[in-house]
């Protein structure tokens, strides 16, 4: 019984023993910069732009004030104010010093949306930009109430991600518009 009793007082206070009370050292000699890690997208695309002309959708990606020349993707999320799932996307391409571009062609006068969806080294980011093509009477401009979200609907979409031709895309917004014009007359 003695040993029993024994056993029961001996093996906690080893493991109080076994516990240290020492602080716990940092083995980093340079402590890490956080901000440093961070990676950053500027949108060099213009915020307003003429219609039927080619425009450059270009984004300069930095990490700790670096460029980026080795992205894993690049993507440029484009729609008009208000239809959103009628966007497009289009895949940017590396062209030097951290820059990546695409072009697109607006065939009328409205207000779009641009995400520079980036992936690099890990991290997401997708900054968003407003686009004013042409003249566009503001008070015919639908409101854009999507979120900043990646929920876009890109069904039909599938087979041409990233790929989307300006005739293409010409296409959706004419079969759009035409459907607009007949919600209006119901009106």
């Amino acid at each position: 019984m003695k040993k029993w009793l024994l056993s029961l007082i001996a093996v906690p206070a080893l493991l109080v023993g076994c516990s240290s009370n020492e602080p716990e050292v940092d083995t980093n000699e340079v402590p890490i910069d956080a901000a440093a890690l961070e990676v950053v997208v500027d949108i060099l695309t213009p915020e307003k732009v003429a219609v039927n002309e080619t425009v450059e959708l270009a984004a300069h990606i930095t990490q700790n004030k670096e460029n980026v020349n080795d992205a894993d993707s690049v993507e440029f999320e484009v729609w008009e104010s208000g239809y959103r799932d009628d966007g497009q996307m289009i895949d940017g391409e590396f062209d030097a010093d951290g820059v990546y571009k695409a072009d697109i062609t607006f065939d009328h006068d409205g207000v779009y949306y641009m995400f520079a969806h980036t992936t690099a080294r890990g991290l997401h980011v997708m900054p968003k930009q407003q686009i004013i093509v042409g003249e566009p009477d503001m008070s015919q401009v639908k409101e854009d109430d999507s979120d900043n979200s990646m929920d876009m609907n890109m069904e039909g979409h599938g087979d041409t991600h990233g790929n989307t031709s300006e005739t293409e895309a010409e296409m959706n917004h004419t079969e759009h518009n035409s459907t607009e014009d007949s919600e209006h007359d119901h009106e």
